[in-house]
């Protein structure tokens, strides 16, 4: 088989269970196959975003503006502290910091990447906020031009197969796994692990020369990209925006089943 082919279509849940709880950092052979074959698929999905392209950045929080009255009409005179105003967050709070960054989708704990939408509002669902949270939206400005993998590109969402198809089927499978694998949520309950597959592959294209990754959000409209240099994006402007209502919509995800009566 060829090393640009996938052997099964089940690969990608292979490796991330082995990841997961087998080897994290030694890995075994299919598991540097899986890999590679990665590495080489993204070829076809690699796309460009241009410099000075526009793109959005979300955090919970806010800051404060002093509010002052002078107490006469002598410009001599101190000015007096009134009150303080919420505003949006300072400008080095926007990005994150070297070495404090927590764990994320494709980052390990301490190497912060850059994650930004294509649209505020879904950099503010990105965040999952509350109604009366207030959110800090920054607009980034590319600064050059940059390289990402697609990982969108023939996503159909869960795909499955009774018996292993073809290299293409096969091909599809997997990057539909690594796509869902990138856009699921992050929750505050996910152990380290959970994020260990996603990091792999982050890093085994930022290793290779590659600027970044894009992915579908669960929880906005649009597109989320990841910059692995956070200084490849600047921020030109940040905004405060006060959450007034959240929507939710639910989908049936089993059948539904029935208690009998207790026999007396």
């Amino acid at each position: 088989m060829k090393e640009s082919e996938f052997t099964s279509w089940l690969d990608y849940q292979k490796f991330e269970h082995h990841v997961k709880e087998e080897r994290r950092y030694v890995h075994d052979i299919e598991a540097q196959r899986l890999l590679r074959t990665v590495l080489m698929t993204s070829e076809s999905r690699k796309t460009k975003l241009p410099k000075e392209r526009y793109l959005w950045r979300a955090q919970l929080g806010n800051s404060w503006r002093p509010i002052y009255q002078s107490d006469c009409e002598s410009p001599n005179e101190e000015e007096i502290h009134v009150t303080d105003i919420s505003c949006a967050l300072p400008s080095e709070r926007m990005k994150p910091c070297m070495g404090s960054a927590s764990e994320g989708r494709a980052n390990p704990k301490g190497i912060p990447c850059l994650y930004l939408s294509k649209d505020k509002e879904t950099a503010m669902s990105e965040v999952r906020p509350w109604i009366g949270s207030l959110i800090s939206v920054g607009q980034f400005r590319t600064i050059r031009d940059l390289e990402l993998v697609n990982c969108t590109l023939h996503h159909k969402g869960f795909i499955f197969h009774f018996s292993e198809p073809g290299p293409l089927e096969r091909e599809q499978a997997v990057w539909s796994d690594i796509g869902r694998a990138f856009s699921r949520p992050v929750n505050p309950s996910d152990t380290v692990a959970d994020y260990v597959p996603t990091q792999i592959i982050a890093e085994l294209f930022k290793s290779n020369g590659i600027d970044g990754i894009v992915y579908s959000s669960s929880l906005g409209k649009n597109l989320n990209v990841v910059l692995f240099d956070l200084d490849s994006a600047e921020l030109m402007s940040c905004s405060l925006f006060g959450v007034k209502t959240v929507s939710f919509t639910f989908d049936e995800a089993d059948e539904t089943y029935y208690v009998g009566k207790r026999k007396a």
